[in-house]
């Protein structure tokens, strides 16, 4: 097997890591449920569900990559070697690497259409079609999403820059991004925060997000709080174990990950007072489809001070955001392919990087770019038709939550406590009696959290896209 890369520093680690977290989900699901979930109370019990069910299974994913040294599928062959089930939890790790093939082929697409906006913000073009009623919506529903041609185009065009940065590995590139592209999205973000103080929406903004009221939180909302901690955290598809896989001895883990899960929420409650700053200013209506971002947002914005610089930033700050998640998912598929296959990185990287581009093909084709491919219905739900919503409706509802379960459980039951333990306590002092609450969350809190993620699915007909 070849030289294992690493981490240059801790702080490349921390925001490689924290930026594979913060991906689409931070910048509008999270507000989205916020504003369904009467804000305060549910930003509460989202904190509540960070802590007990992100953070351990990020830990798990963590301890394993480090302890292995190697990707997803060796990590388990590795781990499991002489536990119960032996080879079996292999079939795991395959679990990851399928995930983010998967997802990263259709996650591309969507990333693909903030390389458009930006272009059109450049041209002044999004500021005329944002400012005249209804046109946007028109143009981006009708006109762009049916255009074939331009949806491979920037799908392909956002893959390309993908494998660029994987391309040159752990330290040389996906470390590099990541020293840029995280401070700038964090400068940016800020940047619209300040904008939006100067909005008549930003102190309703503000009182709806920090003052709970437990009177009006649903059960549901919890349920909602817990998926969204889970799948806000990049969890269960391997990517997080990949990148501890490169991480040196001496850096702390649980230190590393809390900083990971706070720079991961902090985007989500930043991009919250952006949102609701702009909705309470025009009395907006939230919807729950991703595609907010790219027509009401900008017709909105464009009624503001400085509304076409205020478009072009922000559809930069979801191209990073994007991107940083992107070089994850990528580097998930590669490192399997470096360490099981005995590809060199260059190989690797190029190969499941067009494997990939090629198979997303299918999902930004079906759009409307061919009919045949929007009519695809792989799970008999109409909101699922379409070979685009299939595959999320897929890894969200399925291969995520399968994924982390299995990782808090193995790590949880199956792995020698004493490794985790070493791990855990290697470049920090020693955790006491907080490595058996670790270990007892991680046992029963986790997986019966994650366990409700899929009892909703399957008996309650909730989905989660």
């Amino acid at each position: 097997m070849q030289e294992r890369g690493q981490w240059g520093s801790r702080l490349g680690f921390i925001l490689a890591s924290a930026g594979s977290a913060v991906g689409l989900g931070n910048l509008w699901k999270f507000p989205y449920l916020a504003h369904q979930n009467h804000g305060g109370a549910f930003v509460l019990v989202y904190l509540g569900a960070v802590l007990l069910v992100g953070f351990p299974i990020m830990v798990a994913e963590i301890v394993m990559g480090r302890r292995a040294r190697r990707n997803p599928v060796g990590s388990f062959a590795l781990l499991a070697t002489g536990r119960p089930g032996g080879k079996a939890w292999t079939a795991v790790g395959f679990l990851g690497v399928v995930t983010g093939f998967i997802i990263l082929s259709y996650y591309s697409v969507v990333a693909g259409w903030t390389f458009h906006y930006i272009v059109l913000s450049l041209r002044g073009e999004l500021g005329a079609l944002a400012s005249e009623p209804g046109a946007l919506q028109v143009y981006f529903g009708q006109i762009f999403l049916g255009d074939g041609v331009q949806q491979a185009g920037y799908h392909l065009a956002f893959m390309a820059v993908t494998v660029g940065a994987v391309y040159f590995g752990v330290k040389g590139g996906i470390e590099r991004v990541s020293l840029v592209l995280m401070p700038a999205l964090f400068a940016i973000l800020l940047a619209l925060v300040i904008y939006a103080m100067t909005t008549s929406g930003f102190r309703p903004a503000l009182a709806f997000l920090f003052r709970p009221s437990f009177a009006e939180l649903q059960p549901s909302a919890i349920l909602a709080a817990v998926g969204q901690a889970f799948f806000s955290l990049s969890l269960g598809m391997g990517c997080m174990l990949t990148y501890g896989s490169y991480m040196k001895r001496e850096d702390s883990i649980p230190r590393s990950v809390l900083e990971i899960c706070c720079l991961d929420t902090l985007v989500g409650v930043l991009a919250c007072v952006v949102m609701f700053s702009i909705v309470f200013t025009f009395d907006l209506k939230v919807t729950q489809s991703a595609t907010i971002l790219f027509t009401t947002l900008p017709t909105l914005l464009v009624q503001l001070p400085l509304g076409d610089l205020a478009n072009g930033l922000f559809f930069v700050l979801v191209a990073f955001a994007a991107l940083t998640s992107t070089v994850s998912m990528l580097e998930v598929v590669s490192s399997y392919a470096i360490d099981e296959l005995g590809w060199s990185r260059r190989r690797a990287t190029l190969t499941m990087g067009v494997a990939i581009a090629v198979f997303g093909l299918l999902s930004a084709l079906s759009l409307g770019g061919v009919p045949a491919l929007s009519r695809v219905n792989l799970f008999g739900r109409s909101s699922t038709a379409g070979v685009f919503s299939s595959l999320d409706y897929l890894a969200a509802n399925w291969l995520l939550p399968v994924g982390g379960l299995l990782i808090a459980l193995f790590v949880g039951w199956f792995l020698d406590p004493r490794d985790t333990r070493d791990e855990l306590e290697t470049g920090r002092a020693r955790l006491g009696r907080s490595f058996g609450l670790l270990r007892f969350v991680l046992r029963f809190v986790s997986p019966l959290a994650v366990g409700a993620i899929l009892f909703s699915i399957i008996f309650l007909g909730r989905e989660y896209q």
